[in-house]
């Protein structure tokens, strides 16, 4: 799994890279702006943002974030106490909120809960007889292993962390094709049949004129 982090306290930031690292992969940054570029060239698991930093704040930066339609499920942590603050948080699309100071424990736990909802955990049951492991592409049915290709597999699992809404075949396009390599929508509905072909029809849903739904 892998984390941005946007803290600008250096010392508080060390002992969060230090502590995340030892399960996951990290990329710090200080700045909102960095933060940005970063999020619009690489792909995260997970955002954990400073509310107040020097160039900027993190409720800005993920409201921008969540207009692109971006999913990525994200924590704010913020030594704030006033309730406006937390509002203005989940109002911008955040998923938690902790307070400074807080104990790694509880970061940790919080990153669990987010994993086990969004369905972050590298193996991934879909149903009683189908499981989906995201790390190496593949679906058990049973005792059958079924390899699936990079953009089936993350195609998929785009699917379950974002099941509680329709997405639409231009969200998909957006998010697994680069500007020059935009395929036609023909290379979605291949990828929706191959997938359905492997976990049945009724897990991805077509809802007609707007795109498609897990369940």
């Amino acid at each position: 799994m892998k984390i941005l982090l946007l803290e600008d306290d250096t010392a508080l930031a060390n002992i969060l890279v230090d502590f995340l690292e030892d399960e996951y992969e990290v990329v710090q940054t200080y700045s909102m702006k960095k933060a940005l570029t970063l999020a619009e060239e690489d792909s995260f698991d997970l955002y954990i943002f400073d509310i107040n930093v020097p160039d900027g704040d993190g409720i800005s930066l993920l409201r921008e974030l969540r207009e692109f339609n971006d999913t990525t499920p994200a924590i704010f942590i913020t030594a704030f106490h006033d309730t406006k603050y937390l509002t203005s948080a989940f109002e911008s699309g955040a998923n938690d909120f902790i307070r400074k100071p807080f104990e790694l424990e509880e970061l940790s736990q919080r990153i669990t809960n987010i994993k086990r909802h969004f369905g972050l955990d590298t193996l991934i049951r879909l149903d009683e007889n189908i499981t989906f492991d995201t790390k190496v592409h593949s679906l058990n049915i049973g005792t059958k292993r079924i390899a699936l290709t990079h953009k089936e597999s993350d195609c998929l699992h785009y699917f379950y962390k974002n099941r509680h809404r329709v997405i639409s075949s231009d969200e998909l396009l957006q998010n697994f094709w680069g500007f020059d390599e935009m395929p036609s929508d023909d290379a979605i509905r291949t990828i929706i049949k191959n997938l359905r072909k492997h976990i049945g029809k009724e897990h991805i849903v077509n809802i007609r004129g707007e795109g498609y739904k897990f369940e």
